[in-house]
């Protein structure tokens, strides 16, 4: 991933694209349009999210693209936004995707009205403004800006924002398939920039891969009677006993292409035991003490293993009575590779006889994206342009994005946010959600060099 980005400053490249820094006009423009778009409550079950990409294509078709090249795709409630920006064909095409939705946000929980992006601080607030609207509108601020400008892309770019990643996903689901020509996709809700207490950038992580989702269901029923009369034989205990026998016997370490890189890459800034740990495992992937160090650290267990954890429980059906009745929701996520089928066997070998384990919705099964010299290339010269040299660190998540249909498709799919954070200010999901105020003008930027590099 090593790329001066100097080059791209030379006059013949400029001929074919536009100057690199985002002008203050773009970046209150950008602004604007964030604080627009947190005013729409696109939360599950509002109806909003259709507004909002009604608000966004309009946004799209004053800077000069027409109505043949966007649609808005209705899905129960909610919709797709999809723009085609056709190129010259020749290369592949490149399919930059976000999501619209935001999870829900209770105005008597926050200290500013969710739904009113607020600035205080060097800080914009808003429910959604950082997963993912900020992304979102750099995303579609970046492509108004190019057409505008006359840049003429050599591959067809497809802005797909989806409206329902934040709970059932149905809408990447449906879409993502007709994209299977495409060279690659690049989410603006994975990856991104780490910055320092100083505020100073430190690094940038490219998401690569990330874990399966899966809710596993753990029954026992049990004929039950009069709670006068215990007997041995007890749902709630019997569930409870396989509960403690599955959180006793965590999954073995797995590793891949992706996790050693971000270790063997950690490792060199993480003190004690943890960077010890890290490049023991990244050097070893059998040294299971070195993954058992790291399973210690919340913000490492998922990257070395699958992991299971109870997340609901109901059982019984009367206060004087035997429990007829215990189940329970394990959600578990899944090292890339590893089958669900083989988890809820093991989760089964786990439980005992007297337990039945179920997968009633299983999700796409994930693999890991291979790193592309084409995207390396770009995503340096792009980075380079906020902190030349910084490292640039191939990442899982533990949780799930629209990547995950995309590479169940066959297209490889990347996290290359444009935002770069305190790890401190991270507040997705929940009270007094924000991003900086100065980080509107490196993202465009930084989406600018993305897009015009793999599509000049």
């Amino acid at each position: 991933m090593l790329k001066t980005g100097t080059s791209f400053v030379l006059a013949a490249m400029l001929a074919a694209a536009p100057t690199l820094a985002a002008t203050p006009a773009q970046i209150d423009g950008a602004k604007a349009m964030l604080g627009k778009s947190i005013a729409i409550p696109t939360v599950a079950g509002r109806g909003q999210v259709p507004v909002y990409a009604a608000y966004l294509a309009g946004e799209l078709k004053s800077a000069g693209f027409t109505d043949g090249e966007i649609s808005i795709e209705p899905l129960g409630e909610t919709a797709s936004l999809i723009l085609t920006w056709k190129g010259t064909g020749k290369k592949k095409p490149i399919v930059l995707n976000a999501h619209m939705d935001v999870v829900e946000a209770k105005r008597e929980d926050w200290e500013r009205d969710p739904f009113v992006m607020a600035e205080d601080g060097g800080y914009l607030f808003g429910r959604g403004i950082s997963d993912n609207k900020f992304d979102v509108v750099m995303l579609v601020q970046t492509l108004m800006s190019l057409k505008r400008e006359g840049f003429k892309p050599s591959r067809d770019i497809v802005l797909f924002l989806t409206g329902d990643e934040e709970t059932a996903q149905k809408t990447v689901a449906a879409i993502a398939p007709r994209y299977k020509d495409a060279a690659m996709v690049l989410n603006g809700d994975g990856g991104g920039g780490t910055l320092g207490a100083d505020g100073k950038p430190l690094y940038y992580t490219m998401q690569t891969a990330e874990k399966t989702y899966a809710d596993y269901k753990l029954t026992v029923t049990d004929p039950g009677g009069h709670s006068s009369a215990p007997r041995v034989e007890n749902a709630i205990l019997t569930l409870g006993a396989a509960l403690k026998r599955i959180a006793d016997a965590p999954f073995p370490a797995e590793t891949s292409e992706t996790t050693r890189a971000y270790f063997a890459a950690s490792a060199k800034r993480t003190p004690g035991e943890a960077g010890e740990a890290m490049a023991r495992f990244a050097a070893n992937p059998n040294d299971t003490a070195a993954a058992d160090i790291l399973a210690k650290y919340p913000e490492h267990i998922g990257t070395t293993r699958t992991t299971c954890v109870p997340t609901m429980i109901n059982g019984g059906h009367a206060e004087n009575a035997l429990p007829q009745r215990a189940v329970a929701n394990i959600n578990c996520r899944i090292f890339p590779g590893t089958a669900p089928e083989a988890v809820r066997q093991r989760l089964q070998q786990l439980a005992g006889d007297k337990v039945v384990v179920t997968l009633p919705e299983p999700f796409p099964q994930s693999s890991t994206s291979p790193l592309l010299p084409e995207l390396d290339a770009a995503l340096r010269k792009a980075v380079d342009g906020r902190a030349k040299g910084l490292s640039i660190i191939p990442s899982m998540s533990a949780g799930t994005t629209d990547s995950l249909f995309f590479r169940a498709s066959g297209i490889p799919s990347y996290g290359v946010s444009g935002l770069f954070m305190k790890p401190d200010d991270e507040f997705a999901h929940g009270l007094n959600e924000r991003v900086p105020v100065n980080a509107i003008g490196p993202a465009l930027d930084h989406y600018r060099t993305l897009i015009v590099t793999l599509a000049r």
